[in-house]
């Protein structure tokens, strides 16, 4: 008797439903959404974990407003951990530009937003948050110029760091090795330390 492996079929549907994406047919992403909308919300809670406390962009909608931008994308994705992968990074634009507008707003930009009695009361130091918010620049800034350099690596981060995937997931989703990942990953933790200050070429 064959045993069935745990996780198998949902993986065999999610694998069907990337192969439809593949092809053009639209319903791919409907049928693809419910597979995987539970590790979607997983996925945003840990990364929004990462955010400073205050944070008004909720689970969900982190979740829907990426569910957007994956529509939106030409679907190359063959696997689970490739979507997941590609999942991570999607997640990362959008809190970085989700922070960009909110600074661009604190700065007196086109929409001028007062601090509501909410905000006040949680006694979020305002010079806190705005220095996460610089360091996530930082880092995003470093990791383009990483990208640029070395493609993979950037990737290995935005699957290790900002997607939480463990190094088989990653491995998965570049198609590479567990070992490479290993390597990549201590490799561009390195490049992106001494990027951050002030050291790298």
């Amino acid at each position: 008797m064959q045993r069935t492996v745990p996780g198998a079929e949902s993986t065999d549907e999610i694998t069907a439903a990337l192969a439809m994406l593949r092809r053009g047919a639209p319903e791919g992403m409907e049928r693809l959404i419910p597979l995987v909308y539970a590790e979607l919300r997983t996925l945003a809670h840990r990364q929004l974990a990462a955010e400073p406390s205050g944070h008004t962009l909720s689970t969900t909608a982190l979740v829907h407003e990426a569910y957007i931008r994956l529509a939106q994308q030409n679907s190359e994705w063959s696997t689970r951990g490739q979507f997941f992968g590609i999942a991570a990074r999607v997640m990362r634009r959008v809190l970085v530009d989700y922070a960009r507008r909110q600074t661009s707003i604190r700065r007196g930009g086109p929409k001028q937003q007062r601090l509501s009695l909410e905000d006040a009361e949680s006694g979020v130091d305002p010079l806190v948050v705005a220095t996460r918010r610089d360091e996530l620049f930082a880092l995003d800034d470093a990791l383009e110029r990483l990208a640029k350099l070395d493609a993979r690596l950037a990737q290995v981060v935005e699957c290790r760091f900002f997607g939480g995937l463990t190094e088989d997931e990653t491995a998965e989703a570049l198609g590479v090795s567990r070992r490479t990942v290993a390597g990549d990953w201590v490799v561009a933790k390195g490049w992106l330390y001494r990027a951050l200050h002030g050291d790298a070429t």
